[in-house]
C-alpha cells in the first residue's frame, strides 16, 4: 500500500481538498508553492500512463475546478500542472500556482509549512472551490 493509498484510506491525515469515487485531492505537505495540490486516482497504479484511459480523461475534469480555485486563492499567473511520478509509486498530478515555468522546477527546495499554515491554505482553496 503506497503512502497515497494510506492517505485516501484515512490511515494518514491529510489536508483534503476534494474527493469522489475515483479521485482524491489533497495538499502537498512539502510544496513548491503555497497551494500545491496533488490529484491522485484511488486506483493504486505506479506510472501515470498506465492509468486506464477513462481515468486519465476524468482526472483532468476532476482537477479543473480545483485549478480554478487555486488561481483565485493565490497571487499567480495560472495554475501549472506537472506529472513527475518519481517520489511515490502511485500515479498523481501536481497542481501548482505559478508565475513562470521555473515555478514548476522540482529540484528547487520545498517550502516548510506549519500545520497551521497548511490548514489556512486548505481553507483558502476550499472557499474558492465552493463559489
Amino acid at each position: 500500500m503506497t503512502i497515497f493509498s494510506k492517505i485516501i484510506a484515512g490511515e494518514i491525515p491529510s489536508y483534503k481538498i476534494a474527493e469522489n469515487d475515483k479521485f482524491f485531492a489533497f495538499l502537498d505537505i512539502f510544496p513548491l508553492a503555497e497551494g500545491h495540490t496533488l490529484i491522485v486516482p484511488k486506483l493504486e497504479i505506479d506510472k501515470f500512463f498506465d492509468v486506464p484511459d477513462n481515468f486519465l480523461a476524468e482526472m483532468l475534469v476532476f482537477a479543473k475546478p480545483i485549478a480554478h480555485a487555486i488561481e483565485k486563492a493565490f497571487d499567480c499567473n495560472r495554475c501549472g500542472i506537472s506529472v513527475v511520478g518519481l517520489e511515490v509509486p502511485h500515479a498523481h498530478l501536481h497542481l501548482v500556482p505559478i508565475n513562470n515555468s521555473d515555478d514548476l522546477n522540482f529540484t528547487r527546495p520545498k517550502l516548510k509549512m506549519t500545520p497551521e499554515a497548511l490548514k489556512k491554505t486548505q481553507e483558502k482553496i476550499l472557499a474558492n472551490l465552493k463559489r
